[in-house]
């Protein structure tokens, strides 16, 4: 019996690991046109979602540019002698998106970074929870119920009886 429990987790366990393991995408920065001074036209990663997993191939002709990873304060400034992460040069550079959060990546040739040639991707975990909903409110709340008093005898108190019908 406990053998059985045993792969019974262990199936279940597999399964729910599927979906993440399945889902990884391999995107090519900038599409056709490759990441090239012709990248910050494209507008290429709006509407796309990154996830831990996937990973980002950076196409382009070795010696022309860089991939360099960097901080979001190096990024935005352009400072190509900023807090480098990491630095890829071979032409067909893979990253991978292995941590959630935002990842920072411009071009360190020449001013290649200020003519608009960087990235900024805000990875997510596939396999994060999902945020928790509000909790249905309590009956002793006094949300939903509408209060009243009655003033005016009985032409008050048959509106407020119609309205608490309509509600």
């Amino acid at each position: 019996m406990a053998s059985r429990q045993v792969l019974l987790l262990a199936i279940v366990s597999a399964v729910a690991l599927l979906p993440a393991m399945v889902s990884a995408t391999d995107y090519t920065v900038g599409d056709g046109h490759g990441w090239t001074l012709e990248y910050p036209s494209t507008n290429w990663a709006d509407g796309k979602s990154f996830q831990i997993g996937d990973k980002l191939v950076f196409t382009y002709t070795k010696g022309k540019h860089t991939v360099t990873e960097v901080d979001g304060a190096a990024f935005h400034a352009c400072n190509r002698q900023g807090n480098t992460l990491m630095t890829w040069n071979s032409g067909n550079d893979t990253v991978a998106l292995d941590k959630a959060g935002k990842r920072w990546f411009f071009c360190n040739v020449d001013n290649h970074c200020e003519l608009g040639m960087k990235l900024v991707v805000d990875v997510a975990d596939p396999n994060a929870p999902a945020p928790a909903s509000p909790p249905p409110p309590s009956s002793s709340s006094s949300a939903g119920r509408l209060n009243y008093r009655v003033r005016g005898g009985a032409v008050a108190g048959a509106v407020a009886a119609a309205a608490l019908v309509w509600f």
